[in-house]
């Protein structure tokens, strides 16, 4: 079913209120993380846990999700969803303990898991092949804009109001999604629902949890710790076990046949490649721009903004050259912007200052706005409609765990660069260990002891270690400019996985 008219950009309208809550929930915890430590009495392990809550749900509820809103309906499941987001942001902000924090963090986690597969899911059904990138363009957009928008509001908020107030942002912007939803989505399913299928909902959801547990473990006390190395073997033999439960199950809760198609494997795998590079990036600039030039949060936000300017741009032009150059010199194009803004980054030094930042971290949100739409409508158009809302979660699951990864990764990769350039000469183990632990606890040290050089060497240490994972991050894009040469190239190829109905007989005609 389509939606003939206007209204169609209308229900966009409404997908992207919903993007955008959830968005906004990504950054703003990581900034209110010290206050809620003082305003809970959290512990460290608490603190974590604020954070894996969220995540451990958002993965293991992400794939039955979209199950459910292919088979009860897609529009009905999203409302759904922001009202459970909406009540659980509430409850985070008057949370009356740590405890009660994490619980609603983590139905907060099953509500964002369930609005993501829904919008991308919609989609396909909204539009034809020709628009449906611009569509996809406009929500990946939104998804983006949470992340500077997040900090300049949280930082304005935690500045006048208590650290519950951070929480509330989601509220207003959930109620004006849900008016959005009711009043221009048009209701979506699958017409004939398959039997569920529940050794592939408890494989694929424990799977993923586990691999995003051992990475979050990994990304805290490397890949060699048991607490990093047990959950991630785990994880990968359950998600073996549910690969080989689909390819035997008569009506199995993923198509894995999906992965035959060039499209729908060359698409999830660049958009993967490009949620690797991008939580690298957003791991790494913000610091700099806190540690080193010495911003606070709010500023640190809107420093990205140009980031998000060069998102939107790519994204408006990547779809005027899809349509005469194609989808594969599009992305190719967009990675070859994405790997030189990249080794730009990459050649940053303490004395740099914030304008060579702005130009390259620009010119990096160009080469997004050019890969990331082409690369998901790919991906997306060959979804059939009756199971867009799985599909997509699917994809969201592939790049979601492939992000995790490079965030452990990459910062691993900082970590080791900063720590091999410190100079600890002369300190106490204690200061030292409270060095090499970060930058921000290296500059503490050097607060404390009133020792300019140390502060020096902190930053440029820290500075090296980001030029080492910006490095490290072009190579990948260098990679995905090469995987871009197998994207099927025109958009009837991209779409040719999907069963097209026409829109009204006057087109059908056409």
């Amino acid at each position: 079913m389509k939606v003939l008219g206007a209204r169609r950009w209308w229900a966009v309208g409404a997908l992207v209120l919903a993007v955008l809550a959830v968005g906004f929930d990504v950054t703003i915890l990581s900034l209110a993380l010290p206050a809620l430590a003082t305003g809970l009495h959290a512990s460290t392990s608490e603190l974590q846990w604020f954070v894996a809550a969220y995540t451990l749900v958002f993965a293991a509820a992400m794939i039955p999700g979209g199950m459910l809103g292919d088979r009860f309906g897609r529009r009905k499941l999203l409302l759904i969803a922001l009202v459970i987001f909406g009540g659980s942001s509430l409850a985070a902000a008057y949370a009356p303990s740590a405890g009660a924090f994490v619980a609603a963090r983590a139905v907060l986690g099953l509500g964002g898991a369930v609005i993501l597969p829904m919008v991308l899911g919609v989609v396909p059904t909204l539009f034809s092949p020709t628009e449906r990138r611009r569509a996809i363009a406009i929500v990946m957009a939104a998804t983006m804009l949470g992340y500077p928008v997040g900090p300049i509001l949280g930082g304005w908020l935690l500045g006048h109001f208590w650290w519950g107030s951070v929480f509330l942002i989601n509220v207003p912007v959930v109620i004006l999604a849900l008016l959005a939803v009711v009043a221009w989505l048009p209701e979506s399913r699958d017409t004939r629902p398959r039997r569920l299928d529940v050794p592939g909902v408890l494989t694929s959801s424990a799977g993923l949890a586990a691999l995003t547990y051992g990475v979050i473990q990994a990304g805290q006390y490397g890949w060699g710790d048991l607490t990093a190395a047990g959950p991630l073997l785990g994880g990968a033999v359950l998600t073996g076990c549910f690969v080989a439960w689909e390819r035997r199950a008569s009506e199995p809760l993923v198509d894995l046949t999906l992965f035959r198609t060039a499209a729908f494997t060359v698409g999830t795998l660049l958009s993967t490649a490009v949620s690797f590079v991008m939580f690298g990036v957003l791991f790494a600039v913000p610091q700099y721009y806190q540690a080193v030039l010495g911003t606070d949060p709010m500023g640190g936000g809107v420093r990205l903004l140009p980031m998000i300017g060069g998102i939107l741009a790519g994204a408006v032009v990547a779809d005027r050259f899809a349509v005469r150059m194609g989808a594969r010199a599009v992305a190719g194009l967009g990675f070859v912007l994405l790997a030189g803004a990249l080794l730009a980054g990459a050649t940053t030094s303490v004395g740099s200052g914030y304008a060579p930042t702005a130009a390259w971290i620009t010119v990096a949100g160009l080469g997004l706005g050019f890969v990331l739409p082409v690369a998901m409508d790919a991906a997306i158009g060959t979804l059939r409609e009756e199971a867009g809302g799985v599909g997509s979660a699917l994809i969201q699951a592939v790049r979601m765990v492939g992000g995790s990864f490079g965030a452990a990764i990459l910062g691993s990769a900082l970590n080791a660069g900063y720590r091999g350039h410190l100079d600890l000469t002369g300190l106490p183990p204690a200061a030292g260990h409270a060095v090499r632990e970060g930058v921000y606890g290296g500059l503490e040290v050097a607060r404390r002891t009133g020792s300019a050089a140390l502060a020096g060497n902190v930053r440029a240490a820290f500075v090296h270690g980001m030029d080492v994972l910006l490095l490290m991050s072009a190579g990948l894009a260098v990679l995905g400019a090469l995987l871009a040469l197998f994207l099927p190239s025109r958009p009837a190829e991209v779409g040719a996985g999907r069963s097209e109905r026409p829109e009204s007989e006057h087109e059908a005609a056409v």
